[in-house]
């Protein structure tokens, strides 16, 4: 078998909720080009992101990255957190 890596997706948002258990809620955004009228609007995502220690706080700028299924909606892990 081929020693082949997997590409894991590494995305960065602002923490808007910390209401669950080591559970944070982030949310991304990215500018998102629309060929017919040359132009780029907005598009904005939440994700659920597994926070084990808790460190993230509400308005921090995180990193995360893409993990095996954690629950129904988590497939995210924390990784650093960039600005508090």
């Amino acid at each position: 078998m081929e020693n082949s890596k997997i590409i894991k997706r590494v995305f960065t948002g602002e923490v808007i909720s910390t209401l669950m258990e080591k559970t944070i809620t982030v949310n991304v955004n990215r500018m998102k080009p629309i060929k017919k009228y040359q132009k780029a609007i907005k598009v904005s995502h939440k994700y659920h992101v597994h926070d084990e220690k808790g460190i993230a706080k509400v308005g921090d700028m995180v990193e995360f990255t893409e993990c095996r299924p954690l629950s129904k909606t988590k497939k995210w892990y924390l990784t650093k957190v960039l600005s508090k």
